[in-house]
């Protein structure tokens, strides 16, 4: 799969957003599956702009079990869970629930 940059995440959010294309026509269009563009699309209802700053985080094992046990008790989904921390892979609380 490509790497984007934060502008064209950003882009693809907004071009949603607009309401004039779909998930899938974006995706097609940048070579994407459409799960990632509703993955960026929950990230900036979160986070905004912010969403899309890449940052390299050590997260320690309280806030792992905070997020852990946030999912559990509000029932969210990886992708919202990790959208709501700005977590960039959602797949990584994946990695921690089977940790603990």
């Amino acid at each position: 799969m490509a790497k984007f940059t934060a502008e064209e995440k950003l882009q693809a959010v907004l071009r949603y957003l607009n309401g004039n294309e779909s998930f899938k026509t974006i995706a097609q269009s940048i070579g994407a599956d459409d799960k990632i563009i509703r993955v960026w699309k929950k990230q900036y209802e979160h986070n905004g702009v912010e969403a899309f700053i890449k940052r390299y985080t050590n997260y320690t094992p309280q806030f792992k079990l905070d997020v852990l046990n946030f999912m559990i008790e509000n029932g969210t989904s990886f992708n919202e869970t990790a959208a709501i921390f700005g977590i960039a892979a959602p797949s990584t609380i994946l990695q921690w629930r089977k940790q603990f």
